[in-house]
């Protein structure tokens, strides 16, 4: 067993890579090499290209961890021959030819449904008057209120964007279950961790911004998948 130094972290829709700062500093604190990938959230070849440009640039392996959307980046960048594990933070996993369009297309009975506005030319946003329940209901409120008016647009082409060839096939791969988001059921975080035969950890009573909420536990498990 080996531990991997570096590390990747790829946000998710309607946030840019700021949130990752607290699992950023306790990365660092510890030694690691950390990058922050800025994906543009256009489309997943744009993000997936971003990606790689960051894993290019790396002398060695890496752990590569996505949050939301951007589980859906790293199951097709984690491919690239420098990624040594996968990450996911309450993140969609999806198979080859999956979409978080697919993903979402047939949610659990009484699951939440996700505040998301009709496209405006292509673009999506949360409605700001829902955003704090439904994306960040462990922060407060002042954070969540800034985050809300501050989204970045999310392309209906990411949103749409299929997987060719999901890299935990091939990977070993780590999820962290947010006990109580309201944007991705916990049942579904289940069950495509299950799927993955990932190693899981839930986290009680934390929203889908578990990785802004919870940065010593998202920490803790990226340091858990460096070890391979």
């Amino acid at each position: 067993m080996s531990t991997v130094s570096n590390v990747v972290l790829v946000h998710g829709g309607f946030v840019d890579g700021s949130g990752w700062r607290g699992v950023y500093d306790a990365l660092k604190a510890d030694g690691y090499n950390v990058a922050v990938v800025q994906n543009p959230t256009l489309s997943l070849e744009g993000d997936v290209a971003a990606t790689r440009l960051v894993l290019d640039g790396l002398d060695g392996p890496a752990v590569l961890a996505g949050h939301s959307y951007g589980g859906v980046v790293i199951t097709e960048a984690g491919n690239h021959e420098k990624v040594a594990s996968l990450v996911y933070i309450t993140a969609f996993a999806p198979d080859k030819d999956e979409s978080v369009a697919t993903l979402i297309a047939d949610p659990p009975p009484g699951a939440p449904v996700p505040p998301i506005l009709p496209p405006n030319q292509g673009l999506l946003f949360l409605d700001r008057g829902k955003f704090a329940g439904s994306f960040a209901g462990d922060l407060p409120r002042a954070q969540a209120e800034f985050m809300a008016d501050s989204q970045v647009p999310w392309g209906v082409d990411a949103l749409s964007g299929a997987v060719s060839e999901p890299a935990w096939r091939a990977k070993p791969a780590w999820y962290l279950v947010a006990g109580e988001d309201r944007m991705i059921p916990p049942l579904a975080q289940r069950a495509m961790a299950g799927r993955m035969a990932a190693r899981t950890v839930e986290v009680p009573g934390s929203s889908h911004s578990v990785y802004i909420s919870q940065p010593a536990a998202v920490a803790d498990m990226i340091k858990q998948a460096a070890r391979v």
